[in-house]
Parts: structure tokens; C-alpha cells; sequence
């Protein structure tokens, strides 16, 4: 077992050129500075994070809050500078572990804004921090006497980060909706049906069922043909495709650039520099010759490595903790976040909250609209954890007014993947008893159709 571990790190350290490492950091970089320049042009600092008087905060993160106008403002203007750092190769140990801070910060500030593609940019900041993607073409670089390579786990470790999102997100579209029924594609294609030219073909039943078999077909081959050489090329191509329709015809942000650009990854180390031949149209010189030596690995080498080994394991766990609990986490979403279940379901919810005084027996209603922004209004309406929160947050709310001990049950409607509306919680539970934590929700009605 120990020879084949010294023989795993051995190749593990085997340098590789630096070109791809630096290219993935530099594009990593500019766009998080992209991401930062969208939020103040969009004016979404102040939208998502000044304007809400209350945050759903993360389990274990309820000291995570927003700063003041300034601060916040500042956060930002400091974040996209590290995310410049980290493009330009300036001090780069610095300018990413800035970055990551920085980002998980306003990330973990409130479940209304999570996104899967920002809990990935956290995840691959944390990644490399500890990567030494600053050894070429960078300002670091230029200072340092560093070979102009990096170990070969480096490109490998990037290359399953990025794979992850495709494999998950491709088991996870195995679902008889997705597959049986085409949804939530019938409904999103059906509603660009104003488009030119392709519109009245996306409003065709079979439009949407061939783009669900394709797209499942996609994310669970992809890696596959990227890690084949004979077909990196067209499958890049075919990926780049696949990733400019769904901006074109998805609302989805950033997701389907950043996949773009550090998809480029699973091409050969040395690809920056076979490319600017062929842009140039004159060889650029290759960096000196690799020196190999015969490696031995020493203590720190085993500690990373089983480092390595707990959070892969980690990651595989993350997305298939949904079959410990019960039921249909497309519609519970117990297991839900952190998983790369993207572009699933087709939720909407609408949430009231009826509050009863036992001392002396008064019932009303609370509208979350009285505690909440549209946009978090929105969100909550069909989250349980986050429904939870917001029946905490009324009697806490009714307890600062005097009114102690109430109790909070909601009446809450979600209609899912095309399904009428029905109960998604209890309404006898009182929410206000209800501790939130990671076990099973009984509170939580099953989706229509189940037994």
C-alpha cells in the first residue's frame, strides 16, 4: 500500500508546463473582476445586500452579515482588485486567498443569492490558493527563478473540478421528469417562442424533449470526450455551442462563460503556447527542457495527499446526501444546494403565515412581504429551511412587540414542473417550535404523486 502510494505522488509531481495552469488563472481572474464590475453596474450590491432589512443566513454563519453602504462598497472594490491580482500574477498567495475571503464572505451573507456557479468559484479559490498557477505568465514570474512548470496534479485537480459540475449535473437530470416529461425544458423553451426564427420550433413538444435527452447525454460524456484527445477539439467546440445557447436562451448570469473558459483546462499543458504559435504564425519558443529527477516523496507530500483524498471524497458525498432523506429533493430540497442540481425544476410558491396568540386564543395573518424583499419573498416561498426561518423570524418578531410565546404555521402553495399547485408544509406544524438543523423535515407534506 505504501509503494503504491509513493508511486501515485510520484507521478502526482511529475512537472508539466505552467501554460494551462497560468491561463486558467488568468481567466479565473478576470472574470471575477467581470462579476464585480456587473454587480455595480447592475446595481445589485445595494439591491441584494444594503436594501434587505433581514438575511437567511447559512447554518453556522449567522455572523456573516452585510457591512455598511461603505463597506460594502469597499468589500467590493477590494474583491475586484484581488480578482486583478490574480489575473496579473501580482503576489499572487495574497491576491487569492483576498479573493476567496472575500468572495465566500458575500456569498455565505444570505441563501436567497446562492447560485451553484458562485459556490464553485469559492470551492476552486480555496483550490488554489494552494496551487502555484503564478509560475508563468505572470508578474511574480518575472521576479522569481521558479521553472515555468507546475506538478501535474495541479491541471488534474482543476480538470475534476470542473468535471464535477458535468457528472452531477448529468446524474441528477436522470429523473423521469427530466427524461419522461421534458420538464422544466417544456415550459422555458415554450416561452421563447417569440424569438425569431427558432420560436415556433421551441414551442414543438418534441423541441423539448430532444434538447432534455441532449442535454443529459451532454454533461454525463462530456468529460469523457474533453479527456480523449482524438476529440477534445470538437467537443470543445460542441461545449462552447452548447453553453452560448443556453445564455441566449436562459437567463443563468456568468455560469455558461466561466464553464467556457476553464473548460480549456483539459487541453494539453503546453496548449497557451501552441496557440500563440499558430496566432503569430511563427514557433515560440518552448520554456527549457523539464528536468526529471527521481522523486521522493517526504511526509508533507502523504499529508497533502490524504488531504486531497478526504476532500474528493467530500465532494462525491456532497451531491448524493439527498438519498438520506426521504422523498423528492427536487421538491423538499433536503440535499439540494452544493450539489449541481441545475436547471431542474421550475418552482413557484405562495406563502402565508398565520400566527395564533394561546394566552388568549387571537388568530391573524402575517405576510412575509412585511419582513422580507420581492426577491427573498420569492425565493422562500418554495424552500422549507428558508420558510423556517421566516416563521422564527415573525415570532421573534411578535415577541419584541410583547407578544410572547405565539405560534407560526404557514400556508404555503408550490406548483412544480408544470404540476398544480399544492401544500408544501404542514399547515398544523407550529414553525415557531421547530428547531432547523440537518435531519429529516416530517414537516414537509410529500410532493403530489407520491404515496
Amino acid at each position: 500500500m505504501r509503494r503504491f502510494a509513493a508511486k501515485a505522488i510520484s507521478d502526482a509531481a511529475h512537472p508539466v508546463s505552467a501554460g494551462s495552469a497560468a491561463a486558467f488563472r488568468i481567466g479565473f481572474g478576470l472574470l471575477g473582476l467581470a462579476a464585480v464590475c456587473r454587480f455595480v453596474a447592475k446595481g445589485w450590491i445595494s439591491e441584494l445586500y444594503l436594501q434587505p432589512v433581514n438575511q437567511f443566513t447559512y447554518s453556522g454563519f449567522w455572523w456573516v452579515r452585510p457591512w455598511p453602504e461603505w463597506g460594502m462598497y469597499a468589500h467590493f472594490v477590494l474583491l475586484g482588485l484581488a480578482s486583478l491580482g490574480v489575473a496579473l500574477g501580482y503576489k499572487y498567495r495574497l491576491s487569492i486567498v483576498a479573493f476567496f475571503l472575500l468572495f465566500t464572505y458575500v456569498e455565505l451573507i444570505d441563501k436567497t443569492t446562492y447560485l451553484n456557479h458562485y459556490y464553485w468559484v469559492s470551492l476552486v479559490g480555496l483550490l488554489m490558493i494552494f496551487m502555484p498557477l503564478h509560475r508563468a505568465a505572470s508578474l511574480d514570474a518575472r521576479r522569481s527563478a521558479d521553472p515555468r512548470t507546475v506538478p501535474s496534479y495541479v491541471i488534474w485537480i482543476l480538470r475534476a473540478q470542473v468535471g464535477a459540475v458535468y457528472v452531477f449535473g448529468g446524474i441528477a437530470k436522470l429523473n423521469p421528469d427530466w427524461l419522461l416529461h421534458a420538464q422544466p425544458l417544456r415550459i422555458w423553451l415554450y416561452n421563447n417562442g417569440d424569438l425569431p426564427l427558432l420560436g415556433r420550433f421551441l414551442q414543438e413538444v418534441w423541441a423539448a424533449y430532444a434538447v432534455s435527452w441532449a442535454r443529459a447525454f451532454f454533461d454525463l460524456t462530456i468529460v469523457c470526450w474533453l479527456l480523449w484527445r482524438r476529440s477534445r477539439p470538437a467537443a470543445y467546440v460542441l461545449l462552447v455551442v452548447f453553453h452560448v445557447m443556453t445564455w441566449f436562451l436562459f437567463p443563468i448570469g456568468m455560469f455558461p462563460w466561466i464553464m467556457i473558459v476553464c473548460s480549456m483546462v483539459f487541453f494539453s499543458p503546453d496548449w497557451p503556447r501552441r496557440a500563440l504559435s499558430r496566432l503569430l504564425r511563427r514557433p515560440v519558443p518552448p520554456p527549457p527542457a523539464i528536468r526529471m529527477h527521481v522523486f521522493r516523496p517526504t511526509w508533507t507530500w502523504y499529508v497533502m495527499a490524504a488531504g486531497l483524498v478526504v476532500y474528493a471524497l467530500v465532494q462525491i458525498a456532497a451531491p448524493m446526501r439527498h438519498l438520506l432523506y426521504p422523498g423528492d429533493v427536487r421538491w423538499n430540497e433536503e440535499g439540494y444546494r452544493f450539489a449541481w442540481r441545475m436547471m431542474l425544476t421550475e418552482k413557484t410558491g405562495h406563502a402565508r403565515f398565520r400566527v395564533t396568540d394561546p394566552s388568549t386564543g387571537e388568530e391573524w395573518q402575517e405576510y412575509p412581504e412585511k419582513y422580507l424583499t420581492p426577491l427573498q419573498v420569492e425565493r422562500m416561498a418554495y424552500q422549507p429551511d428558508m420558510i423556517l426561518s421566516t416563521a422564527h423570524l415573525i415570532a421573534h418578531d411578535m415577541d419584541e412587540r410583547g407578544r410572547r410565546g405565539v405560534e407560526v404555521r404557514a400556508d404555503v402553495f408550490v406548483a412544480f414542473n408544470g404540476r398544480k399547485a399544492a401544500r408544501l408544509i404542514d399547515p398544523d406544524v407550529d414553525l415557531a417550535q421547530v428547531e432547523p438543523g440537518i435531519g429529516p423535515k416530517p414537516w414537509i407534506l410529500p410532493a403530489p404523486g407520491d404515496s
